[in-house]
């Protein structure tokens, strides 16, 4: 099963940073979003 893992991370190396920044922005949203009430 650790091999499977490693060979789908190393298959969809670009791929993964991709997400991550998708998976940053959203949480940046959720966050802002959350305060904007506090702000008015």
């Amino acid at each position: 099963m650790l091999h499977q893992i490693k060979t789908s991370a190393a298959r969809a190396g670009d791929t993964i940073l991709g997400d991550a920044a998708g998976a940053c922005a959203l949480a940046v949203m959720l966050v802002g979003a959350l305060y904007l009430p506090v702000v008015f």
